[in-house]
C-alpha cells in the first residue's frame, strides 16, 4: 500500500510544480511521514526532490538565468547548510511532551513541532492571496537565498519563498522556472550531503525499492506536466492538498503521526 501512495503522491506533486504554487516537497513529505521518522521522510524526500530537478534540468535548464542562480544560489547554500544542521541536532533530541490519549502514550519532539509549523505556514503560505502574491525588492536577492535554503535544509520547504524573491526580477516564465530548478538543485545537494554524513537511519539499500517507486512517479509527473498541464491552474487542487496538510501538521505536532 505504501508504493502505491508513494507513487501517486510523487507524480500527483511534480505534475503540480510545473503549474502550480505547491512544490514537490511540500507535497510529498507528508506521504513519507505515514511511513518513516521525519527527519527520514526530510531525507528522503530530498533525493526524489533532487532528481526530479536534474530530470527537469534536462527539459527546461538551458534557459537558467546564472547571473541570478549564482547570487542568490551561493547564499541559499550557507542557508540551506545551517537549516540541515538543525534538523539533525532536533532529530536527536529527547521528547519535550509526553502524555495519553485513547489510552495511548504519545510522545511530541521538537522536531515534530517545528516541521509541523512549518507545514502549516507554507501551506497558508499558497493558498492566502495576499501571501502568494508577496514579492521582495531586486536588493534583498542574498537574504533571499539565505532564507530560502534556510527552510530548505530545515524542512524542505523553499519554492515559496525563493519565488517571491525572484519574482521581481521580470524573468520570462520558462526562464523563472529553469532558474528556479537550478537554485533547488544546490539547495538540495547541500542538505543532502549533511543528512547523509550524519544520518544512519536512512538505510538507503533498505529503501531503495519505495526511493525508484517515488522518482520514476516524479519523472513521470514531470514530463506530462511539461507537456499537458503547464497553463493550467487548479486552486480547488490547491485548497485541498492545504487544507490535509493542515490537517497532517496539526496530527504532526501532537505526536499523532
Amino acid at each position: 500500500m505504501e508504493y502505491i501512495i508513494i507513487a501517486f503522491v510523487a507524480a500527483f506533486a511534480s505534475l503540480l510544480t510545473f503549474f502550480s504554487g505547491f512544490g514537490l516537497g511540500t507535497i510529498l513529505t507528508p506521504a513519507f511521514m505515514l511511513f518513516f521518522p521525519i527527519e527520514v521522510a526530510i531525507a528522503l524526500t530530498g533525493i526524489v526532490h533532487l532528481l526530479n530537478n536534474l530530470f527537469k534540468m534536462g527539459l527546461v535548464g538551458m534557459k537558467a538565468n546564472w547571473g541570478v542562480v549564482l547570487r542568490f544560489g551561493a547564499p541559499a547554500v550557507v542557508g540551506a547548510f545551517i537549516g540541515a544542521s538543525l534538523l539533525l541536532r532536533f532529530s536527536v533530541s529527547e521528547p519535550i511532551y509526553v502524555y495519553q490519549l485513547f489510552g495511548h502514550q504519545l510522545e511530541v519532539y521538537t522536531v515534530n513541532l517545528i516541521v509541523a509549523a512549518l507545514m502549516a505556514f507554507f501551506a497558508i503560505f499558497e493558498i492566502i492571496p495576499a501571501l502568494k502574491k508577496l514579492e521582495f525588492d531586486k536588493n534583498k536577492l542574498f537574504m533571499g537565498g539565505v532564507i530560502s535554503g534556510f527552510f530548505g535544509g530545515l524542512s524542505g520547504h523553499q519554492g515559496a519563498l525563493r519565488s517571491a524573491f525572484l519574482i521581481r526580477y521580470g524573468l520570462s516564465k520558462d526562464v523563472f522556472i529553469a532558474t528556479g530548478i537550478t537554485i533547488a538543485s544546490f539547495i538540495d545537494l547541500t542538505r543532502l550531503g549533511l543528512y547523509f554524513s550524519r544520518m544512519e537511519e536512512i538505510n538507503i539499500q533498505e529503501n531503495l525499492p519505495i526511493l525508484i517507486t517515488a522518482v520514476l512517479s516524479a519523472f513521470l509527473g514531470a514530463y506530462f506536466g511539461r507537456k499537458l498541464l503547464k497553463k493550467v491552474t487548479l486552486d480547488f487542487v490547491q485548497w485541498t492538498v492545504a487544507i490535509m496538510i493542515l490537517i497532517l501538521s496539526v496530527l504532526l505536532g501532537m505526536g499523532v503521526v
